[in-house]
Formats: structure tokens, sequence, C-alpha cells
């Protein structure tokens, strides 16, 4: 039985506030306001008997007994949100038909669970799903050759189809362990070591081409890779560093006690990935969709890549809808 005190409330007011360490933040992500967070806090470390944030430090910070009860809260709190998610489920059974192309980033966590909901709702229909590269999945929309995509944006309007923005990725550096002092490289420190860059025809790649040309980086290179986890893999083996996304550093997990990512040390970049759609789909299906997706976002990619790397609260984030 939960003491009395512990309610999903405060669990929730906890949550956003580990995050950001700003009750401002924390009142304006769960709607409450700054008295009302305060007294949700102080309500759980009185019903826990130990206190969860040390209130002296701005931004607040946690106590080891908060570090060690925040991993249980998102656990509950993810489970209880991906159930909800379920039951919620948009109703797709009208459908005959269905293709859907999702960005290989999300092949580690998001599509497995997007697709078990949707082939759950899709009773009647005959489904095709395909993960590639954002710059497949943009030139399958344009040939009509899927009906919904999931891709970064490329900010320009795709002749019949609608842009539904999902989140924000903000670019990140990602290096070997240990190769770097202090919690933000140089470039003086990244140029000992050779830059790892994507395969030239990625978008992610003509992106990070384009903001160095913005800077008039002039960066060298000998290593162009094609498979994200070939790069990541090559990193964790100390060959070089890279420019990444936090999409990207999650979806190479197996290698993160060897590598470790960082801030930009120049001005800040980032793409937005997006739900795209014919134009000629009802409003309905696209929007369901979206949804679905941002809800499966925010718990399986956002919340615990904060837990992570929490100096990208308030960059790592669902659009605005």
């Amino acid at each position: 039985m939960l003491s009395k005190g512990v309610t999903l409330r405060g669990l929730e007011v906890f949550e956003a506030l580990a995050q950001s360490g700003s009750v401002a933040q924390a009142a304006d992500e769960t709607g409450l306001s700054q008295p009302a967070v305060s007294q949700q806090i102080r309500n759980l470390e009185t019903a826990l008997g130990t206190a969860l944030v040390d209130h002296g430090k701005r931004p607040m910070r946690l106590t080891a007994a908060g570090r060690g009860f925040l991993v249980r809260t998102n656990r509950l709190l993810s489970e209880l949100r991906l159930a909800q998610s379920e039951l919620t489920v948009m109703d797709l059974s009208h459908l005959t038909s269905l293709s859907l192309g999702i960005i290989d980033d999300f092949d580690n966590d998001l599509t497995p669970r997007l697709a078990t909901v949707l082939a759950e709702s899709l009773t009647n229909c005959r489904f095709r799903l395909i993960t590639a590269p954002s710059h497949e999945i943009n030139t399958a929309m344009k040939d009509r050759s899927l009906h919904l995509g999931v891709a970064a944006s490329t900010g320009e309007m795709l002749p019949g189809v609608t842009e539904y923005p999902l989140v924000h990725d903000p670019f990140i550096i990602v290096a070997p362990r240990g190769t770097v002092s202090g919690a933000m490289p140089s470039l003086d420190d990244l140029s000992a070591m050779p830059f790892l860059r994507y395969e030239r025809t990625q978008l992610i790649s003509r992106m990070i081409d384009a903001h160095f040309a913005r800077l008039t980086l002039n960066i060298p290179e000998r290593f162009e890779i094609g498979s994200h986890l070939a790069l990541m893999a090559m990193i964790a083996q100390g060959i070089g560093w890279s420019v990444t996304t936090p999409l990207g550093y999650m979806r190479a997990v197996r290698f993160h006690d060897k590598v470790e990512a960082y801030p930009l040390p120049f001005a800040p970049f980032r793409r937005t990935i997006s739900l795209f759609a014919s134009t000629d789909w009802a409003d309905r299906v696209p929007r369901d969709v979206h949804e679905t997706l941002r809800r499966l976002l925010q718990e399986q990619i956002i919340t615990p890549s904060l837990i992570k790397l929490p100096w990208l609260a308030g960059d790592l984030r669902l659009t605005e809808t």
C-alpha cells in the first residue's frame, strides 16, 4: 500500500522538477502554480520521510535519495502513460490499406511499439511498414509510394504532402570517453581527432554541412560513414568524433560505456522530426497517428534521453501543438 501523501500528481510534479531544476518550468509543464508545485514536493517528501531535492541550490538538484527515487518514478509513469496510450489508441479499423515509412533512428524503441499499436487497430487493413533514412522517406512521400512518413523535415513544402511536426532534435557532439576534459569540448580538443561524417547523400549530413558553412567552419575529414551504428562503433574505438543528435546517441546504447555526449562548442542548431501525410487523406487519420506518436516519443525517447543527458532539458522536446 502506498504511503498517504504519495499521489500520481505528486510523482508527475517531481519528475517535471527533476528534469528542469526549476519550480517555474515545472509549474508551466504541469499547469500548476509555483506554490502548488512546491507544496506537492513537500507533501511527497513528508510521505516518504526523506528529502528528494536540495532546496538550497538553484537550479534545484536532487539528493542521492531523490536520484534513486526518480529512476523508479520514471519507470512507473512511463508504464502508466503507455497503458493510457494503448487504451486511447486511434480507431483505424475502417482503413483497407496503409503504408508507413519511419526514420531508422527509431528502430530500437519507438518503431516496435508503434507497429504493435497500429496492428491492433488495423483489423481490416493491408499494412506495410518500412524503415529508412529521412531522404528516402521524403522521396517516397513525393512519389506517393507511402501514405504516411516519419522523417526529418527539410523545411520545404512537399507538393501534395501535409507536415505535422513532432519533436525538436538538437545536434550534439559525441566523442570517445575520456578524450575531452570539462563539460564542453573545444574545437581545439576535437581537432586532435579525425572528424567522422555521415555519408554525403544523407539528410543529416547535408544539415551538418550547411551549418558548418554558415559558421565558416572548415573541419578536415577523411571518414564518410553511411551506417550510423558503424560510425558510433568507430567513436567507441577512439578513432574520431562526430556531430549527431540525441536520437542517434540513444540508438547506440550498446556503445554508451565508451562514448560521451556533449553540447556543441559553437552555435547550436537542430532538426525537426515530423509526420508527413498525403493531402488526399482525411485529416482525422494523420492527426490520430500524430497524437499517438507524440505520446510514444515522450515516453520512449525524450524522457529516457533527459535522464541520461539532463543538460538537454528544454532543447530536446515535443513541438508546440
